[in-house]
This record gives C-alpha cells, sequence and structure tokens, in this order.
C-alpha cells in the first residue's frame, strides 16, 4: 500500500483507538486462513494464495476478476493480500480513477520493479463501472505483469469486462455467504478483542433475524450489529432485544420460516394471488419472501410454474418473461433481482389466465396411466431403416406440406385414442386465437367429437 499522509493519520488513529473504526472495518480478516466462506477459492497452491507468496516455484501470481454479489468479501480479499504480500500495493476505485490514474499506477509499477525488483499489486475496485477504454489502458501492464491485476465487480464480467483483459486473468466467482458463515461473523464479533469484547450477547431470535436482514451480505450484517449493540448498552441493557434490533434498523422481524410451513404457505399464497389477479396481493407475499431472505432463484422457479399452470397460452409472453426473469436472477442476485422479479410478479398477476395447457396435458396422463395407449398407426411408424417398408412402416402417410391448406385428414392417435380431445382452449386473450385454431383443425382432419 501506498499511503499519503492523510492515510497514514487515520491508521494510526485506527492502532491506537480501535473503536474509532466501524466494526465490519475492525473485524476484517488479517489473513486468508480468517476470511468467511469463499472456502472453494482458498485450498493450497490457489491463486490467491499464490498472491500472498504461500507458493512457490517458476510461476508467478496471476491477475483475478473477483466477480460475486455485496457483502462477499472481495474488497476484504484485497486488504488480506495488501497486508500479506512483499508487493508493492496499489488500490483504486473505478468511481473515481480514471486513464490518468491507471497511467499513473502502470508508470510507478514499472519504476518500482526497474529500480528496486519491487512487484506491484494493483487492487481495482468496480471495474465494470470502466469503460472499454479505461479497460484497455490496464491492458499492457497486465500482458506484461509489470502489475498483478486484482479487479472486483459485482457484474456479470462476460458483459461488463472487455475479452482481452478477461483472457489474460483468472475469474474467480464469489459464492453468496451462508447463515453459517453470517452467524460464525457475528458470534466472533460479539466476543473478539477488535470488536464487541463480550459487551452483550445475542440471543437467538435475535440473531435469526439479523441473519434475515443481512441477506448474505457480511458488511449489512456488521453494521446492524454494531448498531444494536449501541442501541443496548446506550440502554443500560447487555443482552440485544429483537425489539432493540427492529427500533434500531427499522425493520420488523418477518413470521417466516425457509424451512417450516410459513416458506410454503406464503409461497403458494403467491401463486394463487397471481393466479387470481390479485397483483397487490401477489406483491405482498413477494416481499415477505424477499425480506425474510428466500432464495431469489426459488422464488423464480415458481413463477416459472405459473406462467404454464395458470396463464399458458392465454398470454404466450408470460413463460418467456418468468423465464428471463430466472436468469437475470441467477445473474444479479439479490438485492437487484427484486426488481426483476416484481417485474414477472406484476406481468404474470395481470396477464389472462387459462389453466388448459395444465388440464390437456393432466387429461393425457390421466389416459396413459389406465393404459390407454395402443400401437403408433403403421404409416405413421418410422420407415428409414432397412425392411420397414416390407412390414407396413410408412405406406399411406399423407406428407401435409403437399397439400394446399397444409393439413392432411389421417389418423394420427392409436386406435383407443383417435377421437379423444385434451385440449379444450379457453377464449381469455390471445388463447382465442388457438381455439378458433383448434376448432379449424380439428373439423379438416375428420375427427368426430367423443
Amino acid at each position: 500500500m501506498e499511503p499519503d499522509l492523510f492515510t497514514a493519520a487515520a491508521e494510526e488513529r485506527q492502532e491506537k483507538e480501535p473503536s474509532s473504526s466501524p466494526l465490519a472495518v475492525r473485524m476484517r480478516p488479517r489473513t486468508l486462513d480468517e476470511v468467511v466462506g469463499q472456502r472453494h477459492l482458498l485450498k493450497p497452491g490457489s491463486p490467491l494464495r499464490r498472491l500472498v507468496g504461500e507458493a512457490s516455484g517458476p510461476a508467478g501470481p496471476s491477475s483475478v476478476l473477483l466477480w460475486g454479489p455485496p457483502g462477499t468479501g472481495k474488497t476484504t480479499l484485497a486488504y488480506v493480500v495488501s497486508k500479506a504480500t512483499d508487493a508493492r500495493f496499489v488500490e483504486l476505485s473505478a468511481i473515481t480513477a480514471g486513464v490518468k490514474e491507471v497511467r499513473a499506477v502502470i508508470d510507478g509499477a514499472r519504476r518500482a520493479a526497474g529500480g528496486y525488483g519491487k512487484e506491484t499489486v494493483l487492487f481495482l475496485d468496480e471495474i465494470h463501472r470502466f469503460s472499454k477504454a479505461q479497460q484497455d489502458s490496464l491492458l499492457p501492464a497486465v500482458e506484461n505483469r509489470w502489475v498483478t491485476l486484482i479487479a472486483a465487480t459485482t457484474e456479470n464480467p462476460y458483459f461488463s469486462v472487455i475479452s482481452p483483459l478477461l483472457s489474460r486473468s483468472l475469474l474467480l466467482t464469489l459464492e453468496p455467504l451462508t447463515d453459517d458463515d453470517i452467524r460464525g461473523l457475528l458470534r466472533r464479533a460479539l466476543t473478539d478483542e477488535r470488536g464487541l469484547k463480550g459487551a452483550v450477547t445475542l440471543p437467538e431470535e435475535t440473531e435469526d433475524h439479523l441473519l434475515r436482514i443481512a441477506g448474505g451480505d457480511a458488511r449489512r450484517a456488521l453494521t446492524a450489529l454494531e448498531a444494536a449493540a449501541g442501541a443496548a448498552l446506550d440502554q443500560g441493557e447487555s443482552e440485544i432485544a429483537l425489539t432493540t434490533l427492529e427500533e434500531t434498523v427499522d425493520r420488523a422481524a418477518v413470521k417466516y420460516d425457509r424451512d417450516g410451513d410459513q416458506h410454503y404457505d406464503v409461497a403458494s399464497a403467491l401463486i394463487k394471488s397471481i393466479r387470481g389477479s390479485d397483483v397487490d396481493a401477489a406483491l405482498h407475499y413477494l416481499a415477505r419472501m424477499i425480506e425474510a431472505g428466500e432464495d431469489p432463484r426459488f422464488i423464480a422457479r415458481r413463477l416459472m410454474i405459473s406462467a404454464s399452470e395458470d396463464i399458458g397460452l392465454a398470454d404466450p409472453n408470460a413463460l418467456q418473461i418468468a423465464v428471463a426473469a430466472a436468469q437475470a436472477v441467477a445473474m444479479i442476485g439479490f438485492p437487484e433481482a427484486s426488481l426483476t422479479l416484481s417485474h414477472a410478479t406484476i406481468a404474470l398477476a395481470l396477464a389472462p389466465k387459462s389453466n388448459a395447457a395444465t388440464t390437456a396435458i393432466g387429461a393425457a396422463l390421466e389416459d396413459v396411466r389406465k393404459g390407454l395407449a395402443g400401437p403408433v398407426p403403421a404409416h405413421l411408424r418410422d420407415s428409414h431403416y432397412k425392411g420397414a417398408t416390407d412390414l407396413g412402416h410408412g405406406q399411406g402417410y399423407v406428407y401435409p406440406h403437399d397439400l394446399a391448406e397444409g393439413i392432411a385428414a389421417q389418423q394420427y392417435a392409436p386406435d383407443a385414442l383417435k377421437d379423444r380431445e385434451y385440449y379444450e382452449p379457453t377464449r381469455h386473450g390471445a388463447e382465442a386465437r388457438y381455439a378458433d385454431a383448434v376448432e379449424w383443425t380439428r373439423k379438416n382432419l375428420g375427427r368426430k367429437r367423443s
């Protein structure tokens, strides 16, 4: 690190008065072994281990891109590297830095390497905010290893980082912290000398709500804990009550157990509200699931099911919207995913409804399970292999494209089901045109009503 006068003074003050720093800063890991979560990135010989000098051999450390949701430890990992490495460490933020600052770092790195053999590690936070031209300015330094780059981003690097820089770096994906990861961090902060030093305790119900508030974000968890601890101590209490935490963070505890009945009850209410076209109720249940820390992928899966089960061909775009939402949720995660889920929920709730596709496949499955199947009609069987013609396969088949109207009045279903009709379209929304189409095709197929 190359601190200026003000940075040096701030760090000296933090050493003399640790309590002057936020709890999240004080509890930053000092070594990779203290890092919470991300065990898949911290194995012996991993790129991060090499960056802190734990590996030997002719292969030097690689530049890395750290991609993950907020609060998963991207900045923390860079901080640990800065403390552990013998290299010159420089930190920039893409929010405030530009090409000029990048070039200054690169020039300094070349002087340090040539003058006294010192390597430079550059940490660039929020690299997705750099333009293509700004990212291009990093390429020579990374390619020639004048600097070892550690870049952090919350955005998908395949969309936000230029391909040449991606190809010259290792992409390390950080996973959202689990409740157990956050719980361990909170308990360490309560007792650690750098933390709250045992001044307060955290009852189980308060801890559970704090985990919900955190939503997998370690920084948010520690910030809320510090605020609640301060409020409890100001009131002369040594235990952080749930009400104290609620008042401090202005966030009521949501009665929702992700592993119990509430999980299924609220999810059921969301889907039934969408089915009933009550957009406001649907948004309420969606909000409860989000606030309780429900897995956004679970919510997205339920919306995809709803699009086919309750909307179907009344709005053929509904499934496309739900699938797009699921893909977006997988890429961005919370908190931004709440906007995508709201978008999809509103669209599905206000869409015209039809369960015709649901009842159609249900009726077809019921017949199959009853044994109503029978052999495939001979003219529909595969006739491409040797001997098929001798068996009569394919004989008499009429190719629909040879006919003016593109439909051939021949039997397609097995004998036992030749007059069975499973799909009964409604005339809701876009399904009205499917109702017209199915009526016309059945007539031209010469089908008799069952």
